[in-house]
């Protein structure tokens, strides 16, 4: 088994409107880039992990921007493939306040990685070193070639030994291409040995139903054991699931917390009110990253790797944009109890 942390999927060009405006309030869209394994990428190699990110990109100046900007914080972007094919996808995001939800515009058909099948990548040789393999519901939800390419990947990751987790982050506008999601995710999640994902993900994804009203704003806990019991014994194969628990209160105002079921028992983490959001996108990719990073670093200490994910996750809540800029220090510190926000002098 390897060192490297390896993540598979796409990255996309972030068009953001200034502040908390409406799209085209003002004549500006700030631009970055961001996407789930993406991020994931980025948080673990932050972390301290050796991570790499493999995609497949237009061989034009936005693509290598893209490549670049992952490349900053230290990924491993040598496994990536420049294509002819294709284009960078672009996601328009506008964020809420208050009562006013945030809102997504994808524009990414055609895409570079939607148009690539799994002979474009030599699986094989960049999962020869992985220690982890990483994946999230949104790869296959992109198109047939992008499922096949998620399935080889995580075949290839199980023959190298790596360790495979798959969030299975459902996303409804994506799934048109002829295929129901549980249709594709449940055989990936076979090749899976961690599942993260929230109530919505396992029923939507895995056709699993909860005994849950999201709406409410209150959550039982019990139903939460229940349900990753129940997805561990249709997946016998899977040996830790861990739910993240949003409870929204306003755009601005998210209590968050989560639950594992884990190889020792089942663990609630601590929670956090996040009463001021900045940014809550790639909330849930700060939360798999700082998973994985515990789970790898501290695995018999259920309670702490939970509790080390939600506060990765929490911190993630304070910082623009997709990347989780936290270190495991300011984390360490953050599950040690200090969410005061003095200065560190």
């Amino acid at each position: 088994m390897g060192n490297t942390f390896v993540t598979f999927g796409e990255i996309m060009l972030r068009l953001k409107s200034p502040g908390h405006e409406r799209f085209f309030q003002s004549p500006a869209l700030e631009a970055t880039f961001g996407g789930g394994e993406a991020n994931v990428a980025v948080s673990l190699s932050l972390l301290g992990k050796k991570s790499r990110f493999v995609t497949a990109l237009p061989a034009n100046a936005i693509g290598e921007a893209a490549v670049r900007e992952v490349r900053k914080y230290g990924v491993d972007t040598s496994a990536v493939t420049m294509t002819k094919k294709g284009r960078v996808g672009i996601y328009f995001l506008e964020t809420g306040a208050n009562q006013r939800p945030s809102s997504v515009v994808y524009d990414r058909a055609e895409s570079s990685i939607a148009l690539s099948k799994p002979s474009d990548f030599d699986f094989k040789s960049v999962l020869a070193d992985a220690q982890w393999f990483h994946i999230t519901g949104i790869t296959p939800a992109i198109s047939q070639d992008a499922a096949d390419s998620s399935l080889a990947a995580m075949k290839a990751a199980k023959e190298a030994g790596a360790t495979v987790s798959i969030d299975l982050n459902y996303r409804k506008k994506l799934w048109n291409y002829g295929k129901k999601a549980p249709e594709v995710m449940r055989e990936l999640v076979k090749f899976a040995d961690v599942i993260i994902a929230n109530e919505e993900d396992i029923q939507k994804c895995l056709g699993i139903e909860a005994k849950v009203d999201v709406t409410s704003g209150e959550l039982d806990t019990d139903v939460y054991k229940d349900l990753t019991e129940e997805v561990k014994r249709q997946f016998p194969n899977v040996s830790v699931v861990a739910v993240t628990l949003r409870e929204s209160k306003s755009a601005d105002h998210n209590g968050w917390s989560a639950a594992l079921s884990g190889k020792s028992g089942f663990y609630l983490s601590k929670h956090y009110e996040i009463t001021d959001i900045i940014d809550r996108v790639g909330g849930g990719d700060s939360f798999s990253a700082g998973l994985i990073f515990a789970l790898s670093e501290y695995g018999d200490d259920e309670q702490y790797v939970i509790n080390f994910a939600v506060a990765a996750s929490a911190l993630k809540h304070s910082i623009d944009g997709d990347f989780n800029l936290s270190t495991k220090a300011e984390v360490e510190a953050l599950c040690k109890g200090d969410g005061s926000g003095r200065v560190q002098r």
